[in-house]
């Protein structure tokens, strides 16, 4: 179960850990494993060691034969290899990055600036509290304590405040500022001294933003004195604005993450192929060199102690790398199945790419299908993913509640979300479509739904109601 939970990403690490603890374990790489440094366990022992009269009857005779006798069970084919991986020329890495980082990007500018040491420190204090969206949301006080405490750079607030005004000038513009409406007037006053008119753009967030936000654009005309082309036009220029400055530039101090699939499908001439991503899953096999000490200890006529001692930790080894890679297997064969069961309950999803032929699915459905238990289809469902012509999707976007219609037949959830989105797209935008009107569409088209359902399903799309979608057109 732990390994099953383990994304793509991260099972190559987990793999290099099993390796490091138990040497009867490696990686496949086509070659034989030289065992002359394993050959001393065996050489003849000193002479304190050797069996004399029984006096080593309390380890027995050791048993090695199932470890070497040929067939299915032989652990020389102890392997992990599998027939629905995916291409064995795919490199076995996760990808990395190569990009300059958000902080990386406002150190540099620093050089622009003519600073001393301690103007210096204080300004990289201040780089490294802004957040990932560009944002710095420590007030001026807790940078001087934090500048105290962890630099030993004594500050006062005014000299922190210069310095937070010479970074709020880095690129990219709105860096540095506190909340929403300074990042939005940073970025203003940049274009005014580019020489754009924007001073009303201005003046909108400086005494309107909280009517901006609610979308009450006929108090900011009323303020303003806009006609209907300059409110049209102002608003414009503020919707333009980033709300994150740092958002496209990398991250803050911490690597980006990155989606690795676990599985690809492709649609082979209306034939769905389902392989399972090796990239992170190097093929294990049972250490050669240790399968040729149990056949060195089994030629051998004696059997000393030393001898008996190192073939029962070699067969603990074995039996512990032959359990991982039973392990690995299984997680691969449960894998399988649930996204084989999950691709012919979706197949039409799968061959078009349309949300409205997702059925309705839940996870004792796959359950059912794969006899396997909900709690694990539920593990596989939550981490992780599947690479197709249209897209990267978490398993779990193909799970959904059903809803009956007017004849009676059952349809997903996914697909009523995909048309309440479809008519929300589709609107007017200076007048957009209420739950209420949304509700009437829906039951017009055969679904059986309640506005407050309607409600529910617009939220968990993330789409604000009708006042808040409403635009200047």
């Amino acid at each position: 179960m732990k390994l099953l939970q383990v994304p793509t990403a991260n099972l190559e690490e987990r793999i290099k850990e099993e390796i490091e603890e138990n040497p009867a374990l490696e990686i496949d790489e086509g070659d034989t494993k030289d065992t002359d440094e394993y050959k001393d366990e065996f050489s003849d022992a000193d002479e304190e060691y050797q069996e004399r009269d029984g006096s080593d009857d309390d380890y027995g005779n050791v048993d090695v034969s199932e470890y070497l006798h040929e067939g299915d069970d032989d652990i020389a084919d102890y392997k992990t290899r599998d027939d629905n991986y995916g291409d064995d020329d795919e490199p076995r890495h996760t990808p990395i990055k190569s990009e300059i980082s958000f902080y990386d990007t406002l150190v540099n500018q620093l050089g622009m600036l003519r600073l001393n040491e301690k103007e210096h420190r204080i300004a990289e204090h201040i780089i490294g509290s802004i957040d990932e969206d560009g944002y710095l949301r420590r007030d001026t006080n807790a940078l001087v304590d934090d500048l105290a405490f962890r630099q030993n750079v004594e500050s006062t607030g005014d000299q922190v405040e210069k310095i937070i005004k010479k970074i709020q000038q880095f690129d990219p513009p709105g860096v540095g500022a506190r909340d929403l409406p300074e990042c939005l007037l940073l970025q203003l006053k940049r274009q005014k001294a580019e020489g754009k008119d924007v001073d009303m753009a201005i003046l909108a967030i400086q005494k309107y933003f909280g009517e901006f936000t609610k979308k009450h654009y006929e108090k900011i005309q009323r303020g303003l004195g806009l006609s209907d082309k300059e409110l049209k036009e102002v608003m414009m220029q503020i919707v333009k604005l980033n709300p994150k400055p740092g958002g496209n530039i990398g991250s803050v101090n911490k690597a980006e993450s990155y989606v690795v699939p676990d599985f690809f499908i492709i649609n082979n001439n209306g034939t769905l192929e389902l392989t399972l991503n090796s990239r992170n899953a190097p093929e294990l096999r049972i250490s050669e060199g240790y399968r040729d000490m149990m056949k060195e200890y089994d030629r051998g006529s004696k059997k000393n102690r030393q001898q008996k001692e190192a073939v029962l930790f070699i067969k603990q080894k074995i039996d512990a790398a032959k359990w991982f890679i039973d392990a690995i297997k299984q997680r691969q064969h449960t894998l399988l199945d649930t996204m084989t069961a999950i691709m012919n309950h979706q197949r039409e999803f799968f061959l078009t790419g349309d949300e409205t032929n997702l059925k309705p699915m839940i996870l004792k459905d796959i359950a059912e299908k794969t006899n396997l238990d909900i709690s694990t289809v539920s593990r596989v469902a939550n981490s992780k993913f599947v690479q197709t012509e249209f897209g990267t999707y978490r398993l779990k976007f193909f799970f959904s509640e059903s809803l009956s219609t007017d004849s009676g037949e059952e349809v997903s959830t996914r697909e009523v979300k995909k048309i309440l989105s479809d008519f929300i797209e589709s609107e007017s935008k200076r007048h957009p479509l209420s739950d209420e009107k949304l509700t009437e569409l829906l039951q017009e088209k055969g679904y059986n739904i309640a506005r407050r359902t309607v409600a529910k399903y617009r939220e968990q799309l993330n789409i604000p109601v009708a006042r808040l979608r409403k635009e200047l057109v």
